[in-house]
């Protein structure tokens, strides 16, 4: 039989346009398969749910080893691991989730649910409930929330009271981590602090909002020390103690876009209670909102430090305050309790502090407190475009010891008074 030519011809060009078709499926594929590995395909990451490792989300039954498991089983792995904790009510006992995680490029926890810590206080041997020690690449986030139930426990804390005490166990805490990212976090009702940041390198939070009754002792929102490279941002915090506290060793911090109120306001310190204590550098405290506060920007230092210390290039810009006690304060004779045994001043150095563009009202009639070291007078501390009105109406004042500021712009109030009883 002899085939037409026609039909010899369009076989040719069906064979042709299949090939291409072929050809062209194969180049699909290789750039889907490069760019996927360039971009971190979701199908190269392996998945940790606690579920499958035994967690039962009913908000009774402890459930730490399940979220052990699923976290040494993650921690074992290599590449990208993402840690899963669906919707539902967890609790848990003291935790630590510890690195480091070798061959983990990154470590995602998605935490959807509701963690409840445990009442019974017996079972804390450290100072955290939630605590991640050690890891790299850390990513937590998901808008779960963490429960801290401290209403059962706020009765027991003395740290408001006597210098030497035993502290609660702060909701979580990071240290020794590095390149950290936390956002869309919640934390309710912490023993103590909400969040504590030890020894960590670049460390970023944002979007987290950290609630407990402002009558809640010691619950500070964030606690960082001895770290570098911090960022906390576009965060709101309500709560019974300074929204935001930057301790000893810590450089390089920036604090930006903070709803603070109410709570103790934005704090430097307490710096020099301890022998161990390093220099703080780099601060900037910035573009924020404090309300209804008992401080508003603060750096406090205890009197007779053990060593001394240097606190320098501090900087508090964009702060617009409203119904605010202290709106701002240096108070180097800080000392929460009724008699801290000593008047000896405080060795810690502070210079290069500057205070932009405070604007707002005042719940007390003295807006400015400057209170320095009488043995280390605080040097070059600048006023800039501050404007501060009591909530009456009337002029606030301005007490300073031991300090001559710098004043630049429109600055209300300007002239400075000696305290009644200077006694730093």
């Amino acid at each position: 039989m002899i085939s037409h030519p026609r039909s010899q011809h369009c076989k040719s060009h069906r064979k042709m346009a299949q090939q291409s078709v072929t050809v062209l499926t194969l180049l699909v594929c290789v750039l889907w398969c490069a760019f996927a590995a360039a971009a971190g395909s979701p199908a190269d990451e392996a998945i940790f749910n606690v579920g499958s490792y035994g967690a039962h989300a009913d908000g009774q039954t402890d459930d730490s080893n399940a979220f052990l498991k699923a976290w040494e089983a993650a921690c074992a792995a290599s590449g990208k691991v993402k840690i899963q904790i669906p919707g539902g009510t967890y609790k848990l006992g003291p935790i630590v989730f510890k690195g480091p995680c070798p061959n983990v490029a990154s470590l995602t926890v998605v935490h959807r649910g509701k963690i409840l810590a445990s009442t019974n206080l017996d079972k804390f041997d450290t100072d955290a409930w939630v605590t991640f020690y050690g890891v790299k690449g850390l990513r937590l986030s998901g808008g779960g929330t963490f429960d801290g139930q401290g209403a059962a426990a706020w009765d027991q804390n003395s740290c408001s009271k006597t210098k030497h005490c035993k502290a609660l166990p702060v909701s979580v805490k990071f240290i020794h981590t590095n390149d950290t990212i936390v956002k869309k976090i919640n934390s309710v009702n912490p023993k103590f602090f909400h969040m504590a940041v030890i020894g960590a390198n670049k460390f970023r939070a944002s979007d987290l909002k950290l609630e407990a009754p402002d009558e809640s002792p010691n619950t500070d929102g964030i606690h960082i020390e001895a770290s570098s490279d911090v960022k906390i941002t576009n965060t709101s915090i309500h709560t019974g103690d300074d929204c935001i506290s930057i301790g000893h060793g810590s450089t390089d911090i920036l604090i930006a876009r903070i709803e603070c109120g109410p709570g103790h306001g934005l704090s430097i310190g307490s710096l020099g209670k301890y022998n161990y204590e390093k220099d703080v550098r780099g601060l900037v405290i910035r573009d924020s909102n404090i309300t209804g506060t008992t401080n508003g920007v603060r750096i406090k230092t205890w009197e007779n430090s053990p060593v001394s210390t240097v606190a320098t290039n501090i900087t508090f810009q964009n702060i617009q305050m409203t119904n605010v006690s202290n709106p701002i304060i240096i108070d180097q004779s800080y000392c929460p309790f009724a008699n801290c045994g000593s008047k000896e001043p405080s060795k810690v150095k502070l210079s290069n502090i500057n205070f932009i563009g405070i604007r707002g009202t005042s719940a007390t009639p003295v807006g400015v407190t400057l209170i320095c070291s009488k043995g280390y007078p605080c040097q070059n501390v600048n006023m800039q475009s501050v404007h501060l009105k009591y909530i009456n109406g009337s002029e606030v004042t301005a007490v300073c010891a031991n300090v001559s500021p710098s004043y630049s712009g429109t600055v209300i109030p300007k002239t400075c008074t000696a305290p009644s009883s200077a006694n730093a």
